[in-house]
């Protein structure tokens, strides 16, 4: 008698992905409403939607996170209830940029803070938060992250 095919012999292949030109026009236009609630800070809307299931590290097509959207235009209320809800604070855009580095390119003192203690690396991307504190003489941004200027 033997052994019935299960996931141990087979493994499960994964789906292929969808490419946004397969998606439906209303995942295309819900995607589109929850980036601009995170480029203009409309933290209680987007957060219902990421309650309700939506990933915190939904990416657009450049790859910009929700969280990398709301730190370059400066919504700390935002980026903390995104990095709260399992949001990963070092996830690059296609560009290689992360969104500590652009918060530092933005002067957004308060999203560079709650980035940084919620982990965000400064030595991720291109350029670093570092490199962009030093280019943009952040001294402040530099003593916060332990560098020296």
């Amino acid at each position: 008698m033997g052994l019935p095919q299960n996931s141990i012999d087979t493994p499960p292949q994964p789906k292929p992905s969808s490419t946004p030109s397969e998606l439906p026009p209303e995942a295309i236009d819900l995607a589109t409403k929850l980036f601009n609630f995170a480029r203009q800070g409309k933290t209680a809307e987007l957060g219902q939607y990421i309650g309700a299931g939506i990933p915190p590290n939904l990416t657009n097509g450049k790859g910009d996170t929700l969280v990398m959207l709301a730190a370059y235009h400066g919504h700390a209320d935002t980026v903390r209830m995104l990095l709260e809800k399992g949001a990963d604070p070092n996830v690059l855009n296609e560009r290689g940029q992360s969104p500590l580095a652009g918060a530092v390119f933005k002067a957004e003192d308060e999203v560079v803070k709650i980035l940084f203690e919620a982990g965000a690396r400064t030595d991720y991307g291109q350029p670093n938060a570092v490199d962009s504190a030093r280019i943009f003489r952040k001294d402040d941004y530099l003593t916060l992250f332990g560098v020296e200027a």
